[in-house]
């Protein structure tokens, strides 16, 4: 770039070595001679202040040493939407391809053309593109109007993030000539929003919008100065004050002005649910890392919206997102990393469903804080849910008790049928339904807990820590005295189980008795009869019955899972065929 500035110049994003940062001044600073670029960059690491230099606040960063001094002709200011697209599509041809001549007719003269061959090529190699990749590829404008509409005039998925647009007229010049245009990715873009309120139609076909990144909040505040409405060169989100008292340089004037003389300052607040607006048939809204607020109920817009991705934003809370909680399509709601813990629908009592998110169908809150097992006895109330994700909570971690925390949940949430991206199936439910009413059973018995339903006075405490309990009982019938005996504590020898082994298929075969681990896998188990016995472990098939209920075979079909799993106990007969 040349020395020469102009005043549109603040604002504009840049690139420098590498590193994107936002043009904050553009002026002298004395003593040092020749024009200067103030700029904050998005890594403040990057930078060496906060816009001071020797006493004098040129412009305001966000971060103490996230602004830098830098000459104008070392700053990249990017090109168009049509030349990055060029620049990364277009097929180069050699210098022969170039040369060559062709005669076309051009009303009744025969005109002489060189390359035209290979504009052709360009040309159709352009038209047929339907998906665009230019991610850090510098774009900062869409260049002449109509360009794009006539050279791409059929691309449907773009993705810009990373790049250097810094206001969303330039994205909406950009949209405005791809009518098919059904994903947009603008990610690590920082966005002033438009000048203009008529966006009818630019965004009509925009399924899919991903804006993570982007410093967008549900209610983004630009402050503005004057009554020529001239922006200050510093944005604040809206949930901050702006310093009043604190001088501060015009972005379009340059002049140094406070509010003592510019006593009338003019707000314009823009928010996430105007974004949407914009996109009557969005399906599809990710936002993720933008330390969003959900600060206002969505009434007249993202009534579309099947999937809505707002993790990593640390600053909303249970509260918030019942806001949100009555999006009529909402299928799946990403909310990993936000630092949540409880959940409450205090519109549905203990066995009720909830009338909030009626559509919701997955839920991702892996990464947070998310310790107590009331969390997921809420989440049953949710009419829609059928798959769940919870992975890296303190409840949830990877470690030797991960097997029985998943069994827990799974008993938890009657309508779930895929827990971490595992599929529930149904004997891995009846098991862990199972073992829930036997675990605690005890516990049911002294709250009240009865075999005959006529009797039971169940006190509200053991309601609410299991509310599904009631529900188990009229399932697989009230657990028997023989099932609630007291557990031992766990030492090897009471982890140890008596079994008798029979092989119903080979007569001559010895019943033996063996001690084997509760924990012992299927598979493990497997392996130990196969050197017994010495046939291949492949071929052998294991099941069991209980003295306490027989002829009721229950197949072992999972090599991985445990004896425990499967409630063999004490005195269990293990059948043995191949």
């Amino acid at each position: 770039m040349s020395d020469t500035l102009t005043p549109d110049v603040i604002g504009r994003r840049v690139e420098v070595n590498g590193e994107n940062a936002t043009v904050r001044f553009a002026g002298v600073v004395p003593p040092l001679a020749g024009p200067w670029l103030g700029v904050e960059w998005d890594n403040p690491e990057r930078g060496k202040h906060d816009g001071s230099h020797e006493g004098t606040v040129y412009f305001k960063c966000r971060h103490p040493t996230g602004g830098s001094f830098i000459r104008p002709n070392k700053v990249n200011f990017g090109t168009d939407f049509l030349t990055a697209i060029k620049n990364r599509y277009v097929l180069e041809d050699g210098p022969e391809e170039d040369r060559k001549e062709q005669i076309v007719t051009l009303g009744n003269k025969p005109v002489e053309t060189v390359g035209f061959d290979s504009l052709m090529k360009q040309q159709s190699q352009l038209s047929k593109l339907q998906e665009v990749s230019l991610r850090n590829c510098a774009v900062s404008c869409a260049g002449e109007k109509g360009e794009v509409a006539e050279a791409c005039p059929n691309i449907r998925r773009v993705d810009l993030s990373k790049n250097l647009l810094s206001s969303w007229d330039e994205v909406i010049h950009i949209a405005d000539q791809l009518r098919h245009l059904e994903v947009l990715n603008l990610s690590e873009n920082k966005l002033k929003f438009p000048s203009g309120s008529a966006l009818t139609g630019t965004f009509s076909a925009l399924k899919v919008l991903v804006l993570n990144q982007t410093g967008i909040t549900w209610a983004e505040a630009h402050v503005q100065c004057g009554s020529n409405r001239h922006g200050l060169d510093m944005q604040k989100d809206a949930s901050k004050f702006v310093d009043l008292c604190m001088r501060q340089k015009c972005s379009t004037s340059n002049c140094v002005i406070s509010a003592k003389v510019h006593t009338s300052m003019w707000m314009n607040v823009a928010k996430v649910l105007r974004c949407a607006a914009w996109c009557p048939g969005l399906e599809e809204l990710y936002l993720e890392s933008n330390n969003i607020v959900i600060s206002g109920r969505p009434t007249d817009v993202l009534q579309t919206v099947k999937l809505l991705d707002l993790s990593s934003n640390q600053l909303i809370d249970e509260n918030q997102l019942y806001l949100i909680a009555h999006l009529p399509r909402l299928e799946q709601l990403i909310l990993s990393d936000i630092g949540i813990s409880s959940i409450h629908f205090p519109d549905a009592g203990i066995g009720c469903k909830t009338s909030m998110f009626p559509s919701l169908q997955y839920l991702v809150v892996n990464d947070n804080q998310i310790s107590q097992w009331s969390f997921f006895n809420e989440l049953d109330k949710l009419p829609s849910l059928r798959a769940l994700s919870c992975l890296r909570n303190p409840l949830t971690k990877e470690d030797k008790e991960a097997n029985a925390t998943r069994q827990l949940i799974i008993a938890s949430i009657g309508q779930l049928k895929t827990l971490n991206k595992c599929e529930i199936l149904p004997k891995e439910r009846q098991t862990a339904e199972l073992d829930y009413r036997k675990a605690f059973g005890n516990e049911w018995k002294q709250a009240g807990g009865h075999q005959d339903p006529d009797k039971n006075r169940l006190s509200e405490e053991f309601l609410t820590a299991h509310p599904r309990y009631q529900f188990l009982c009229l399932k697989y019938g009230a657990p028997e005295d023989w099932e609630l005996k007291t557990q031992q504590p766990f030492m090897l020898k009471n982890q140890l189980l008596t079994l008798k082994i029979k092989y119903p298929d080979q007569l001559d075969q010895k019943v033996l008795e063996k001690q084997l681990p509760g924990s012992m896998t299927i598979q493990k188990v497997k392996g130990w009869l196969s050197r017994l016995l010495r046939v291949p472990v492949s071929d052998l098939l294991l099941s069991y019955e209980s003295p306490k209920e027989p002829g009721i075979e229950i197949k072992l079909e999972n090599d991985l899972q445990s004896l425990r799993f499967y409630s063999v106990e004490n005195e269990d007969c293990l059948l043995v065929r191949w």
